[in-house]
């Protein structure tokens, strides 16, 4: 597939008028920048954004997906992919694109427009979390383990309704030997196991991260800016476990897993997500 990864957006550079300037910057899943360009803010339109799509498509052809991190270019792109006729893909990995915009910053103030302004290009703003929706609480759940080595084929020949496993993700790709210890959280769902696995799929889950607090709690960051409470606690002993959780995340590369069950026999699953924060 031909895939962009891309993103348009203020940046801390201005015309010769005092206009704030947007970049518009594609890559592909490589790194490799496919096309760059400036707009004055007052210029920022879809018809601007439709027009350089189509000039950067004159090089590689228009792109299978295009692959978007931040909310409000996300917006934009949409409306382009709709005109175009390209998928428009809301994802918070986009890793080459987010290293090209770091390796941007740096040179803003070579820039002779550069403005002096302290500047994140990876920066976004992210509401408060918000609670688990009470109708899609399970019975119960709990943090757990499992080998690297044994992921792929403890999950992935399963018959699971809902399975999310990025090639990227999987331990193979990431060299993880196999004895590694995988942290995850598993919920038993009980009747609510196939309800909380379809409203999991649709909040897109990107990783769980344990805040330690009064009380504790377990964030689920979703989509692009979004963050959940999917459970509070304060237990000493579950505090514990949280701790050697985000432990092995340190050993696994940051990878983890949420898994979704009926209940504890290990005959069924409803959702399994392979996870690490971006």
């Amino acid at each position: 597939m031909n895939v962009w990864q891309a993103d348009f957006y203020r940046r801390p550079l201005q015309n010769e008028t005092g206009q704030v300037l947007w970049e518009l910057l594609i890559c592909d899943t490589t790194g490799n920048v496919i096309y760059q360009s400036f707009c004055p803010q007052p210029d920022v339109t879809r018809d601007w954004l439709v027009s350089q799509v189509q000039v950067a498509a004159a090089k590689t052809g228009l792109p299978d997906a295009i692959h978007v991190f931040r909310p409000q270019s996300f917006n934009l792109f949409q409306e382009v992919g709709q005109q175009l006729g390209i998928k428009v893909e809301a994802t918070r990995r986009t890793p080459a694109l987010k290293q090209r915009l770091q390796e941007r910053t740096l040179e803003y103030p070579q820039h002779e427009n550069y403005t002096g302004e302290a500047y994140n290009p990876l920066s976004l703003d992210k509401p408060p979390p918000l609670p688990l929706p009470e109708n899609l609480w399970g019975d119960r759940w709990r943090f757990a383990s499992i080998p690297a080595g044994d992921i792929e084929e403890g999950f992935a020949q399963r018959p699971i309704p809902i399975l999310q496993m990025p090639n990227e993700l999987l331990p193979l790709q990431l060299g993880l030997a196999s004895t590694v210890a995988v942290p995850g959280v598993v919920i038993d769902g009980g009747r609510q196991s196939m309800p909380l696995a379809r409203w999991l799929q649709e909040v897109q889950p990107v990783a769980l991260n344990y805040i330690p607090g009064a009380p504790d709690g377990l964030i689920l960051e979703a989509g692009l800016v979004e963050r959940w409470v999917m459970a509070t606690f304060e237990d000493k002993e579950v505090a514990a476990a949280a701790r050697l959780y985000e432990q092995r995340k340190q050993t696994s590369q940051g990878l983890h897993f949420l898994l979704v069950q009926p209940d504890d026999s290990g005959m069924t699953y409803t959702g399994f997500w392979l996870l690490m924060a971006d």
